[in-house]
């Protein structure tokens, strides 16, 4: 069975973007930045919420195309329809059984690409299994925490740190449920 790995850029107080989904103060052009992009190239599974999805749209993704052409994309909507869509772009709608097919069948680990919500809802259902943190060096206040509105106490094994010049760190954890 594959590992769902949360891999997203967070402040230092928690969250993955700031009031009104703002992500301009995170890093985007860093080593840490390229070590994250070269990373993704070893994903062929992609997971997503719909606001995560639509959140694409800001950065030049077109409706029903996928984020990442390398990658099966897996968004997760009861209310998300496309009047066409690339082959490698699949609704689901979010179930345990879904969730766990997918774990079975991917060639490779699976890359969860943000969304608090669905990061949250996974959480308390123990899906993650690692997280992998861009830890950005702001403070946000606002916005939408790294795991939505999950309220679950866990503790996590420190697997490897990396520290960037510019303060960006990429933390790996061991998600202990």
């Amino acid at each position: 069975m594959k590992n769902i790995v949360y891999y997203v850029a967070c402040s230092l107080d928690g969250f993955i973007t700031g009031k009104n989904e703002d992500v301009s103060q995170f890093i985007y052009q860093s080593k840490g930045v390229d070590k994250y992009l070269e990373d993704l190239k070893k994903y062929k599974t992609v997971i997503m919420g719909r606001k995560t999805y639509e959140f694409g749209y800001r950065f030049g993704i077109k409706e029903g195309q996928p984020s990442y052409d390398n990658m099966e994309h897996f968004i997760f909507s009861d209310n998300l329809f496309f009047k066409e869509k690339a082959p490698n772009v699949h609704i689901r709608k979010l179930e345990v059984d879904a969730i766990e097919k997918l774990k079975k069948e991917s060639k490779t680990d699976i890359y969860l690409c943000g969304g608090g919500m669905l990061a949250g809802w996974l959480f308390e259902n123990e899906k993650i299994d690692i997280l992998k943190v861009k830890l950005n060096p702001i403070i946000l206040g606002k916005g939408v925490r790294l795991f939505g509105d999950s309220k679950k106490e866990i503790k996590l094994k420190l697997m490897n740190t990396e520290v960037y010049d510019d303060g960006l760190q990429i933390m790996t954890f061991k998600i202990k449920y």
